[in-house]
């Protein structure tokens, strides 16, 4: 039975605690959110359409995809001149999702929040 925990890793003691903790260390940054969402419909996108997107400099855009991409979160694709980013799996983008429904549940003030009333985004 605990053979099971470990290998999926949700035992307290599992070796990917500790790389858990660097993952939302690296979701930590609201830009990298912000790429996460805009990346969240499956889309390939080149650098300068996320920065429209996220509302920041190609270059700041390209660090942080450097950054996800090199934790296999985003992963390329060329395409002529263009390099293209996607999210590698559903995983960052259902990370994301769950992070901004508990930002939701706190600065709900004793009502419900949004995601308890609508349909999935």
């Amino acid at each position: 039975m605990n053979a099971d925990k470990q290998i999926c890793g949700m035992d307290p003691s599992s070796e990917f605690v500790d790389l858990a903790a660097e993952v939302f260390g690296l979701l930590s940054d609201p830009t990298r959110i912000r790429i996460i969402l805009a990346l969240r419909q499956g889309e390939e996108l080149p650098v300068n359409t996320l920065a429209d997107l996220v509302e920041k400099k190609p270059a700041a855009v390209s660090q942080h995809l450097a950054r996800l991409r090199m934790t296999r979160m985003v992963s390329t694709r060329q395409e002529g001149t263009k390099v293209l980013y996607r999210l590698t799996d559903e995983h960052a983008s259902t990370l994301v999702k769950e992070a901004i429904k508990q930002a939701e549940h706190s600065v709900a003030n004793g009502t419900a929040p949004r995601h308890h009333h609508t349909a999935q985004h």
